[in-house]
């Protein structure tokens, strides 16, 4: 959209969708970095409390810990993708246009997808550094 003409419904229509798709970006990464806190803490939870031997769920549970790590990392590249700080560089337009906007989102989505890796990594540790329940 250029300040030469007024929008035309399907540029209107267009830049939602691509709004409302990096809105749902964002989302993604704390998503599976939430659902792997909930499943790691929980299995091991009730593992312990039946009495169960921490071995029989620490592989499945460091697998799900690799698969959320390759899930938020390919999050992460989408996202600096639509950032493009290579092409557009970190210097930002104050005007509020979409195309500023868009990237800002998908530096936000990246930052995000940091956070949340890191995240996975510390509920990962304990299952690397504790032998058992007891």
């Amino acid at each position: 959209m250029t300040r030469d003409h007024a929008p035309r419904p399907e540029e209107d229509e267009r830049e939602f969708a691509e709004e409302q798709a990096s809105l749902f970006r964002i989302t993604i990464a704390p998503l599976i970095w939430a659902l792997h806190f909930a499943a790691c803490y929980g299995v091991v939870a009730v593992t312990c409390a039946k009495g169960w031997e921490l071995g029989t769920v620490r592989p499945g549970l460091l697998a799900f810990s690799a698969a959320a790590l390759v899930g938020i990392a390919l999050t992460g590249l989408v996202a600096r993708r639509q950032w493009g700080p290579a092409r557009h560089g970190d210097a930002g337009d104050r005007g509020g246009r979409a195309g500023v906007r868009h990237r800002f989102l998908g530096h936000a989505a990246f930052l995000l997808a940091v956070i949340s890796a890191i995240g996975v990594i510390f509920v990962t540790l304990p299952l690397l550094m504790i032998g058992s329940c007891r």
